[in-house]
This record gives C-alpha cells, sequence and structure tokens, in this order.
C-alpha cells in the first residue's frame, strides 16, 4: 500500500491500521523528521515527496510498483483548509488551493491508472463535507474538492474495467494540527461541535478507518462513492438547527 500525505494525523493513523492488518506500507510525506518518527514507530518504507513537484507522484507510484511488483492500494492524505468568502480570495490562493487539492488527486489517479492496470487495486481521495454542503467561507476549498469527488467518479467508472476501484472519504471537522485554529477558543469550538449531529468533531482514526476499509480487497464491489465521514454535517441539521 502507497499512503501519500503520510505524516499528517490522518496519514499516520492510516499507516497505523494498515500495518496492524499485515499490510506492506510505503508511506509519503514532505517532512524528513516525520517520516523517521513514523518508520520508527511502525516499521514502514518511507519516500520524501512534494506532491507539487511535477511528476513526483507518478515516479514514486511507478517506483513502488517496480520494487514491490504490484501496487494493490493507494491514498492521498493531503490538504489545505482556506476559509474566505469569494470577493476576499486572491487568485494565487484559489490557484495555491487547487494545485494542493486537485492536482495530486488527478495525477494520483494518472499514475494509479498506469501502474494497477494488470493486477487492479484501489484508490481512495479525501474530499470534504463542505464539497456536497452549503459552508459560508469554503468556496475555495469546496470547489477544489467537488473536483475531487467529479474525478473520482469519473476514473472510476473509466477503470472499472481493469479492476481498479477509485473511491472519496469526505470529512468533517477533524481534530488535527491542520484544523486546530479552527477551534482554538471556546466559543468557536462550540459552534463547531453544533454543526455536526453527533455532536463531537471527528478523529483522525474515524477517517482512516474508512480509508481503510475502502483499500481493503474485500470492499472489492465498491467503486465510484463518497462516503461521508462527518457526524453527519453534510446531510444532516446539526444541533444549532
Amino acid at each position: 500500500m502507497l499512503v501519500l500525505g503520510a505524516t499528517g494525523a490522518v496519514g499516520s493513523a492510516t499507516c497505523r491500521r494498515l500495518v496492524a492488518r499485515g499490510a506492506t506500507v510505503v508511506a509519503a510525506g514532505r517532512s524528513a523528521t516525520d517520516l523517521e518518527a513514523l518508520a520508527a514507530e511502525t516499521g514502514v518504507a518511507t519516500r520524501a515527496l512534494d506532491v507539487l513537484q511535477p511528476g513526483a507522484v507518478e515516479a514514486l507510484v511507478a517506483e513502488v510498483r517496480e520494487t514491490h511488483g504490484r501496487l494493490d492500494g493507494t491514498a492521498l492524505l493531503v490538504g489545505s483548509i482556506l476559509l474566505k468568502p469569494a470577493h476576499l480570495t486572491r487568485d494565487e490562493e484559489f490557484e495555491e488551493t487547487l494545485r494542493l487539492n486537485l492536482w495530486p488527486a488527478f495525477h494520483l489517479v494518472k499514475a494509479a491508472g498506469r501502474a494497477m492496470a494488470a493486477t487492479g487495486g484501489a484508490v481512495v481521495l479525501v474530499s470534504t463535507a463542505a464539497a456536497s454542503t452549503g459552508l459560508p467561507n469554503h468556496e475555495a476549498i469546496a470547489a477544489a474538492k467537488a473536483g475531487v469527488e467529479g474525478l473520482a467518479r469519473s476514473a472510476a467508472a473509466t477503470y472499472a474495467p481493469r479492476g481498479i476501484r477509485v473511491n472519496v472519504v469526505a470529512p468533517g471537522l477533524v481534530e488535527a494540527k491542520m484544523s486546530a485554529r479552527l477551534f482554538a477558543s471556546a466559543p468557536a469550538r462550540e459552534a463547531s461541535l453544533a454543526m455536526h449531529p453527533l455532536g463531537r468533531l471527528g478523529q483522525p482514526e474515524d477517517v482512516a478507518s474508512a480509508v481503510c476499509w475502502l483499500l481493503d480487497p474485500e470492499q472489492s464491489w465498491v467503486t465510484g462513492q463518497v462516503i461521508g465521514v462527518d457526524g453527519g454535517l453534510a446531510h444532516l441539521k446539526g444541533r444549532n438547527g
């Protein structure tokens, strides 16, 4: 299994779960220090990777396929959060959001379509609940992640004859370093909790569990799906009405 964005909260939780299931895992990320710590903890092989570097994703997928003889599954757990209304979002910010959230997803699908052509496999991408429900100030990230969902559905149809499954996990607000500033104060945290009908914020393990479920070969009849792991945020009314 290949996990991109492995040093983030969800990525590292995913690696731990995969290793516990006996999978051979290659973990890729930008931080050498974090990769070393993850390798020491879990025993995964690691690769330094900047997903924005042209050709980097394709090269890594090809390397893993060549080294191990096959690639059964891969997950892209890279993303960002930009909360601004459209009229305050600079073009550079919008472009950066698209580049980090949508472009690597396309390149991973492209690479997996080649690497898994003979053996089949699973690709898991990450979206957000904001892509399917209107949340204020989410225009840029919602647009990027809606693109990821559209990409996944089309790719699932394209590569189904090759036995390649493509699915998406769409989280709500997850407690992690990247999102910590969104609920730094008590009022902000309470507002965030109220948005989620189940009354709590997500944990990295919640999302990692869904990612690993979709990567599992036992889910060989699941493709083209967007799985909400969001405490009900996208489709239910929150506690604030």
